[in-house]
């Protein structure tokens, strides 16, 4: 325990400066303190109560706190270095601890308990980081915490990334998602730990859940390429050419022409002729940026190898295509 709090205290003094910093820039919007070196009112604004003669170089909006001597009149010579949040009001202290991440503030738990172990705080950390949990929507059994779902969310996904139906499994076992399609590739969709090539594989074998994946995402209004990349970025992409990769192509084409209905009538385009250009993007992508092709592809032979496999395309559409490409970079 103790080496807890002192290799806590170690992390306190690296983010000391960053934490004052945010003490000063936060504005309570409380009634001031009185007593015991509080804040007193007067005339409107917020001063030290133990030194109100020189507050004439630090002048308080109105209605706010200032900061800054809040804490020089907390500081005492047992507290010098670091600021015990206790002292502060807790809204200040809440949002001083919410920048903390979980092996942060469980070591602050050491020092600060109430604090640190307050609810608002775990179910912050748990939706930012799986933003979809079937258990969110429904009434906590009894005895639910969100720190022990934190655990349990964190000992999952680190099943998930050794054996991804095993993670599955456990999800559902300790009731914190349904066994639904639609509800995994939610969970799947709001979640960045998971690893990625153990999710291609499960996507891969649950094409029920990746049906339901690719209908998460809204490309409406959307430029092709950056769609595109956008998809690849939560999907992605197989190392090789094979039946999974145009698989995912097929689906994204017709989820795009779904999302932009006006735009598709406007250049006459298909999902077919969605399928044929990202194919192309692909391409020129590999071309542009593989160390290995010395003769890199020309605006002009793209257009033409372009509108030779999709007719009816516009000659400048097809080179706003390869300009993005050539600009932005390629698909990773």
């Amino acid at each position: 325990m103790k080496q807890a709090i002192k290799r806590f205290q170690l992390r306190g003094s690296q983010m000391g400066q960053g934490l004052w910093r945010i003490a000063r820039n936060q504005q309570l919007q409380q009634q001031g303190y009185s007593g015991q070196g509080y804040l007193t009112r007067e005339h409107g604004r917020r001063i030290p109560a133990n030194n109100v003669s020189n507050t004439s170089h630090r002048r308080q909006a109105q209605g706010g706190i200032d900061i800054y001597h809040l804490l020089k009149t907390r500081k005492s010579k047992e507290q010098e270095g670091f600021i015990n949040l206790e002292m502060l009001p807790p809204e200040l202290s809440f949002t001083i601890l919410s920048y903390l991440n979980a092996t942060d503030l469980c070591l602050a738990s050491c020092v600060w308990q109430d604090l640190a172990n307050d609810e608002l705080l775990w179910q912050g950390l748990c939706k930012s980081t799986w933003g979809h949990c079937s258990i969110y929507n429904k009434n906590p059994p009894l005895g639910f915490s969100f720190r022990k779902l934190y655990m349990q969310l964190d000992e999952g996904s680190l099943t998930f990334n050794a054996n991804p139906d095993e993670g599955v499994n456990y999800f559902m076992s300790k009731g914190i998602l349904d066994d639904s399609p639609k509800e995994i590739a939610k969970f799947i969709f709001c979640t960045r730990t998971l690893n990625w090539k153990k999710l291609r594989i499960y996507l891969d074998e649950r094409r029920d859940v990746l049906d339901d994946l690719v209908t998460l995402h809204n490309f409406r209004n959307q430029f092709l390429p950056n769609a595109l990349r956008e998809f690849f970025r939560h999907i992605h992409a197989p190392e090789e050419r094979g039946e999974y990769l145009e698989t995912l192509i097929t689906k994204f084409s017709h989820r795009f022409c779904a999302c932009n209905p006006d735009l598709m009538r406007e250049l006459g385009l298909s999902p077919d002729a969605v399928y044929v250009l990202c194919y192309s993007l692909i391409l020129l992508s590999i071309d542009l940026t593989s160390p290995h092709v010395k003769n890199k592809m020309s605006k002009r032979e793209f257009i033409r190898n372009t509108r030779r496999a999709a007719q009816n395309i516009s000659e400048d559409f097809v080179g706003h295509l390869y300009d993005n490409i050539y600009l932005i970079g390629h698909y990773d």
